[in-house]
């Protein structure tokens, strides 16, 4: 019992240590691309703007607007259900 315990203790210690060493190159090799500027403060990325969600007339599903088809006055979220017509309940 007490050898397993060892190694089981052993493994999660290398485990850990491998993780630190992972994230120390990872920061060393993003800080060291030439002819990037060090900035203290990184711009957060731009939101999406928001779009509103329509539901295909056969199958249900939920999509943005903008990816929907739009055809008598339904929304379809692709060509065949859209050919296939409004789902019979």
């Amino acid at each position: 019992m007490g050898k397993l315990l060892f190694w089981i203790v052993l493994i999660i210690l290398v485990l850990f240590v491998a993780r630190i060493a992972g994230r120390m190159a990872a920061q060393r090799q993003a800080g060291a691309k030439p002819g990037q500027k060090k900035t203290s403060r990184k711009e957060p990325p731009q939101p999406k703007p928001l779009e509103s969600m329509v539901r295909c007339a056969h199958c249900g599903i939920h999509l943005p607007r903008s990816e929907a088809l739009l055809q008598n006055g339904q929304t379809w979220c692709s060509a065949d259900h859209a050919r296939l017509g409004p789902a019979k309940r």
